[in-house]
């Protein structure tokens, strides 16, 4: 699914000529097949939000070649590429990003509003991501402002699923919740992974999250470290309908 040759990222700062430069991915090479559970693990400025924003379309590289689903991303134009994050990729973010004052159904259907879905089928397919996030059907009228932290998380996570993405990208989606609550968030992916066998990406610092995962990519300074299968993954046992 995912191909990446040869990646480098450098940022400029200061005058086009003669600025500093800052090379935050250096010669970065890897694949991940479809269906898999990585995490892309390292320290504070190690890289990886700088990989996954290249992952994610969000980004493209200074040099190397990324291929998603065998298409040279690093050829497609703005258009092409708000296209992919559209159809493709499902964002889940540390900060949650939801409305506030809008209600969770609101929040979850907000991207088919607007990719010109008509209401009652961005109600429905709400619905449906919802329950694939065991997201309570009684709070699916509150709005996310009356929410805990970890069921806003789970309220991102359905909205990341609304458009049925081959692939999720999560980047710290635990790092603004307790442990207890961050099990609740680390077993709903395991659940779309092993229930559902979607590709998912999961971007962490802390090397108990990434145990979770089915392989860890650890990166320093820019650089792959390791790269290997868990064979000692964490299994979350416990409840997620809370």
């Amino acid at each position: 699914m995912i191909e990446l040759k040869n990646i480098s990222k450098i940022y400029k700062s200061g005058p086009l000529v003669g600025g500093a430069e800052t090379e935050a991915l250096k010669n970065i090479s890897f694949s991940i097949k479809d269906g898999e559970f990585v995490a892309i693990t390292g320290p504070s400025g190690s890289g990886k939000s700088t990989l996954m924003h290249i992952i994610g379309c969000l980004d493209t590289p200074s040099d190397g070649k990324y291929f998603l689903d065998q298409k040279d991303i690093s050829e497609l134009s703005d258009n092409e590429l708000a296209d992919i994050r559209r159809e493709k990729i499902g964002f889940v973010f540390q900060a949650f990003n939801l409305l506030p004052r809008a209600t969770v159904l609101r929040n979850v259907s907000l991207p088919l509003v607007y990719a010109g879905v008509k209401k009652a089928e961005r109600e429905s397919r709400a619905k449906e991501a919802l329950l694939a996030a065991a997201f309570p059907e009684s709070f699916w009228q509150h709005r996310s402002n009356q929410l805990s932290g970890g069921m806003m998380q789970r309220v991102a996570i359905a909205r990341a699923l609304v458009n049925n993405p081959s692939l999720i990208l999560a980047d710290e989606p635990t790092g603004n919740l307790d442990t207890k609550t961050g099990e609740i968030i680390l077993a709903t992916f395991q659940k779309l992974y092993s229930g559902e066998g979607r590709t998912i990406i999961l971007i962490t610092h802390e090397s108990y999250v990434a145990e979770h995962a089915g392989r860890i990519i650890s990166i320093k300074d820019g650089e792959v470290v390791s790269d290997s299968e868990n064979s000692n993954r964490r299994i979350v046992s416990s409840a997620i309908s809370q």
